[in-house]
């Protein structure tokens, strides 16, 4: 009995981990948004590319190994949410809150670590096509990302614009 129970919770755990993630994906709209590389490969945890979206970063700052959108510097770490307007065929920021907003499209993300993060900052893919992947992205492309009502956000395909 006690080993179903143990069992039963790392199942609800893990249901609990993915949860922003299917939201997004099963329930969210689609956002195009420009995407640069920051690094394709982690020997631990394989194929992958970091992504940059320069028109989401809150500053100029920028991590070469570390995906990020900048820091929120107010003194506070916690919530933050990107709330998003369209420039062109791109969905840039807008502005920066600490507060959810009334009406969306927004990105719920939080900068407890050093940097805001979103939970789109990766793309796994197979080992196969990490390498065009990574030229891709340096010849620019775009993300294709989709977000659900509270702002939970999911990548689901990285592309040429």
């Amino acid at each position: 009995m006690t080993t179903a129970v143990i069992a039963v919770s790392q199942l609800a755990l893990v249901g609990v981990g993915v949860a922003p993630q299917l939201s997004a994906r099963l329930a969210g709209d689609t956002y195009l948004m420009s995407v640069a590389p920051i690094d394709p490969m982690d020997p631990f945890r394989g194929a992958y590319v970091a992504l940059d979206y320069p028109d989401l970063r809150h500053d100029d700052s920028r991590s070469f190994v570390e995906p990020g959108l900048g820091a929120l510097d107010d003194g506070e770490s916690g919530d933050v949410f990107i709330t998003l307007e369209k420039r062109g065929d791109v969905w840039a920021a807008s502005d920066w809150s600490r507060e959810r907003p009334a009406d969306g499209p927004y990105l719920a993300c939080d900068d407890r670590s050093w940097q805001i993060r979103c939970g789109i900052e990766s793309w796994f893919l197979p080992q196969d096509e990490a390498a065009a992947a990574e030229d891709l992205l340096r010849d620019g492309a775009v993300a294709e990302v989709r977000i659900d009502g509270r702002g939970n956000a999911a990548v689901v395909d990285v592309r040429a614009p």
